[in-house]
């Protein structure tokens, strides 16, 4: 039998981690002087929002109580990057550097969880779905910084 607590640790963890990743575009969003890049950290923060209200649903079917809040390390390091941004102005490159960045830490997170032995064969159902929508953004935003690199 698996270890519904546990489960529901894991699941909220991705749940803060994405919510961060929310936060993320939508700061990058409103950064970016592009609107091809505001646009699309838009539609992603949406698809994210997707992937944690179905997380969230999964941590109420075993009987927990979902995160809400992202994490407060992250939140430090966006006001940071809003105070540097201010001091030394930003760029779209400076944008990218982060969100690439961030979703390299995602992703991380993702593939431990996808890992996991411990968790119950409907909880990884729930997170392998979930992640092939991370997943899937985060392919989209390799091509988009390709090219970008590639324009430059």
């Amino acid at each position: 039998m698996f270890d519904q607590s546990h489960d529901i640790s894991v699941l909220n963890s991705l749940i803060e981690t994405t919510i961060d990743s929310v936060d993320g575009y939508r700061h990058s969003a409103n950064e970016a002087t592009n609107s091809r890049f505001s646009d699309s950290f838009r539609s992603w923060a949406q698809d994210r929002e997707q992937v944690v209200t179905k997380l969230r649903d999964r941590v109420r079917a075993l009987g927990g109580t979902p995160e809400h809040d992202g994490g407060i390390l992250a939140a430090m390091h966006r006001q940071f990057l809003s105070l540097r941004d201010k001091v030394t102005g930003t760029d779209d490159q400076a944008v990218i550097a982060e969100v690439d960045r961030g979703e390299s830490y995602l992703d991380d997170k993702w593939q431990t969880a996808l890992n996991d032995n411990e968790l119950s064969p409907e909880t990884r159902e729930v997170i392998q779905s979930c992640y092939g929508s991370v997943r899937e953004g985060r392919m989209q935003w390799e091509q988009l910084n390709k090219s970008l690199s590639a324009a430059t």
